[in-house]
C-alpha cells in the first residue's frame, strides 16, 4: 500500500539489529561504528495474526498470506544533520518518505558499545534527533513561505490562504514545538501544503526503548525517564531487547514462546512494534478463506466494500455488485462458511458498507 515505518535514532543505538530481527533475516549490516548504515534498508514484514492461524487450521488451504508492513532502516542521525552533517540531508529525505517514525533509543549501559555522545542519556538523545527534524522542517517551510509570498503578491487567493497558515506554523515551530501540535493541522490549507512538504515532525512517533535482557523484566531508570517524556507528548514507548530479538530469529514458535514466558512477557517487543505500527498507520485486515488460499488483505480503516475489493483487483471495484460477509467470530463459532450460512450469519452488503476488521468476504462483481 506504499505505507512505511522508518527506524531512526543516533548511530549505535540498535536500529539495524532491530531491523534484522523484524525481517527475520540478517540482511542489514550491523556493526559497532557510526554510519554502518548509509543507504536505507527496506523490508516487507508480515503482521502476526492469530486469526489467520485459526482460519488456516480450519480451512487447511494450500497457501497462507498475512498482512504486511514496510519497514525502512534509516542511517543514524547526528547533531547538525539538518545542515548536512553525517550525510544528514540524505538521511532526512529518507525519513520524509515514511508515514510513521519508530525512534530507537538506547536504554542500557555497555562499555563495549560506543555511544556517539559519550554517555547514556535517553532524553538528550531523543532531543538531538527531534531538534534536527524540527530544523529540517523550518528550512522546508521557509522556502515554501518565500514561494507562497510571491504568488500571494500576484493575487493568488489559494496562495494567500496557505501563506497565512504557513506563517502561523513557522511561529509555532520557532518556539520549539513539533508540527503535530499545531492548531491548524486539520485545515485544508495545511493538508494541501503538507502533501508536498511531508513535514517530519508532523508524523506520528513511537519510541523503541532498547534495553539489555535485565531491563525486560523491570523498567530501568532510562526507560522510566523515556516513558515520562513520551507521556507528556501523547506518544508511547515499546520496550525491547534488540540483541535478544535478533538471537530469537532462528527459534521455532515453541522455543520463542518459552523464552518470552521465562521473561514474563506475552508478546515480544517486535510483535508489539508491528501491531502498534499497523494501527498507527490506520490499517486493518479483512480475510478471504478458501482451499487455495487463506489471506489477509490490508486496507485503511473506514474503507467501503468496493474500495476493499479493489485491493484484490481493480475490476472487483469497477464491477462491484455486492459482498458476502461473515464476521470472523461467527465463522469460527459455527465451524466455517457452511455452518455460518446455515446459522444465518452470512450477510449481503452493498456499496456503502464499511468493512470491519476481521470480516471474511467474498465479492460478487460483473465487468
Amino acid at each position: 500500500m506504499g505505507l512505511s515505518i522508518g527506524l531512526v535514532g543516533l548511530p549505535n543505538v540498535g536500529k539495524s539489529t532491530t531491523f534484522n530481527a523484524l525481517t527475520k533475516a540478517q540482511n542489514a549490516e550491523s556493526a559497532n561504528y557510526p554510519f554502518c548504515t548509509i543507504e536505507p534498508n527496506k523490508a516487507v514484514v508480515p503482521v502476526p495474526d492469530s486469526r489467520i492461524d485459526k482460519l488456516a487450521e480450519m480451512v487447511k488451504p494450500e497457501k497462507v498470506q498475512y498482512s504486511t508492513l514496510d519497514f525502512v532502516d534509516i542511517a543514524g542521525l547526528v547533531k547538525g544533520a539538518s545542515k548536512g552533517e553525517g550525510l544528514g540531508n540524505k538521511f532526512l529525505s529518507n525519513i520524509r518518505e515514511t508515514e510513521v517514525i519508530l525512534h530507537i533509543v538506547r536504554c542500557f549501559e555497555d562499555e563495549n558499545i560506543v555511544h556517539t555522545e559519550g554517555s547514556i542519556d535517553p532524553i538528550r538523545d531523543v532531543e538531538i534527533i527531534e531538534q534536527e527534524l524540527l530544523f529540517a522542517d523550518m528550512d522546508a517551510l521557509e522556502k515554501r513561505i518565500t514561494n507562497l509570498d510571491k504568488k500571494a503578491r500576484g493575487n493568488d487567493k489559494v496562495a494567500k490562504a496557505q501563506l497565512e497558515v504557513a506563517q502561523a506554523l513557522m511561529l509555532h515551530i520557532e518556539e520549539n514545538n513539533p508540527v503535530s501540535t499545531f492548531e491548524g493541522i486539520d485545515s485544508d490549507e495545511f493538508i494541501a501544503m503538507n502533501k508536498e512538504l511531508r513535514l517530519l515532525t508532523s508524523k506520528e512517533i513511537m519510541y523503541g526503548a532498547n534495553v539489555d535482557e535485565d531491563g525486560l523484566e523491570e523498567d530501568n531508570e532510562f526507560v522510566k525517564v523515556l516513558k515520562g517524556y513520551a507521556n507528556e507528548r501523547n506518544s508511547e514507548v515499546i520496550k525491547l531487547c534488540s540483541k535478544m530479538e535478533e538471537e530469537m530469529i532462528d527459534f521455532d514458535d515453541e522455543e520463542r514462546e518459552e523464552m518470552l514466558a521465562d521473561l514474563g512477557v506475552k508478546e515480544s517487543g517486535l510483535q508489539q512494534i508491528i501491531h502498534r505500527g499497523f494501527d498507527k498507520l490506520g490499517l486493518q485486515s479483512y480475510f478471504t478463506a478458501g482451499v487455495k488460499e487463506v489471506r489477509a488483505w490490508t486496507i485503511r480503516q473506514n474503507t467501503t466494500a468496493p474500495k476493499a475489493a479493489a485491493v484484490i483487483h481493480n475490476d472487483f471495484e469497477k464491477g462491484f455488485i455486492r459482498a458476502e460477509v461473515i464476521s470472523y467470530n461467527d465463522f469460527v463459532e459455527f465451524g466455517g462458511e457452511s455452518g455460518a450460512k446455515e446459522a444465518g450469519k452470512n450477510r449481503l452488503e452493498g456499496k456503502e458498507y464499511i468493512v470491519q476488521d476481521g470480516d471474511i468476504m467474498h465479492f460478487r462483481f460483473n465487468v
